[in-house]
Parts: C-alpha cells; sequence; structure tokens
C-alpha cells in the first residue's frame, strides 16, 4: 500500500495489523481518484472511518489542504498516526479516536464544509444511508465536494439522499463505489 500520485507519491504506508481492517487496494484507490478528482485545489477533507489513513494521506497528497481522520479502533489510530509522521502531514491534519456518528456531530458544531468525505465503514456496517443523511442535513458538503462511499458490491445503496445524488456508482470486484455530489453540482455537470 502507497501513496500512488501528487506530491508523496511512492511513500509506502503501513496497514492497520490483524484482520479487523480491509485496506483499499491499489487499483481501486486508483479508480475512487479518476472519479472525484484526481486532484484537488486545496480544501478539507475527512476519513470517517480512516483504518490506516490511505484515502485521506493520497487526498492530500492530491491537492486537498486538510484532513479529519476518524477511527475508533485503536490499531487504526495508531496506525494513522505513523502514517502521517511518515507522510510529514502532522499541521495538516486532526485524528481522532471515536464513533463514527460522535465525529460527524463534533464536525457539525464546527461548521465545516468538506470538500471530500470518505466513508469506507466496515462492510458489515450497512448504516451508509444514515451517514449520507447526517451528512445532507447538517450541510457538511460543500458546494464543489463529494462524498465517496466503499461497500460491499452486493450493498444496496440509495439514488440520493436529500440533496446529495449519486453520480457514479462503479463495481470491483467485491467493493463497490458510489460517488456523491450535491444536486446542485450534479445539475450543472449535466449542463456542461
Amino acid at each position: 500500500m502507497r501513496i500512488i500520485s501528487g506530491e508523496k507519491r511512492g511513500i509506502q504506508l503501513q496497514a492497520v495489523p490483524g484482520t479487523g481492517t480491509r485496506p483499499t487496494t491499489d487499483k481501486v484507490k486508483e479508480a475512487i481518484f479518476n472519479m472525484i478528482g484526481p486532484y484537488f485545489e486545496g480544501g478539507t477533507g475527512l476519513d470517517l472511518f480512516a483504518g490506516s489513513g490511505n484515502l485521506g494521506l493520497e487526498a492530500l497528497s492530491r491537492g486537498l489542504d486538510r484532513m479529519i481522520f476518524v477511527d475508533k479502533d485503536r490499531k487504526a489510530f495508531q496506525t494513522i498516526k505513523d502514517n502521517i509522521q511518515k507522510c510529514s502531514y502532522e499541521k495538516q491534519t486532526e485524528l481522532f479516536r471515536n464513533e463514527a456518528e460522535r465525529a460527524l456531530k463534533a464536525v457539525a458544531k464546527r461548521e465545516i464544509k468538506f470538500e471530500c468525505i470518505f466513508l469506507d465503514p466496515p462492510y458489515k456496517n450497512k448504516q451508509l444511508d444514515m451517514y449520507l443523511a447526517y451528512i445532507n442535513e447538517h450541510h457538511l458538503l460543500s458546494d464543489t465536494g463529494v462524498v465517496m462511499c466503499e461497500h460491499d458490491a452486493s450493498t444496496i445503496v440509495p439514488e440520493a439522499s436529500g440533496n446529495l445524488i449519486r453520480a457514479k456508482h462503479e463495481i470491483y470486484g467485491t467493493t463497490g463505489i458510489s460517488i456523491y455530489y450535491l444536486q446542485k453540482r450534479e445539475e450543472e455537470n449535466n449542463e456542461a
């Protein structure tokens, strides 16, 4: 597992020890960033089920200014911390060991608008609908922002959640990727 592109390209990242975390493969990660970027012109990101921090660190390497990492697992928390240090991103990151729901409430109170939100919960956690609804209701996404959901290929994900519209949906083996934009942005893309 490594940073694929951007300023930190080639840096090897640690995986979370054990079998409790499922890392996003480089092939799927490349496909994700081709769908959502592939590069960014600043902004803040949220990596909600961060695992090793793989997706959030890739987004920083590709141009995001800041990233908030959240994972409740102790081993994942330490792995993210180590990977942040490997990439020298300590000043551009915040790291919280917390439940996803509590973390969403905390960022909503701070009134942060995210350019990119990564939702990659454990496949057995079938609550993507709830997370998308919360992001929509609390206006956590910037007008130009994107929500990336990684899920089991067999999971049925909603076409929309309030103003969040599913713009892309791809399957890579056992992994499904669903990309959401705000409805306003999707309408602008259709007019272009």
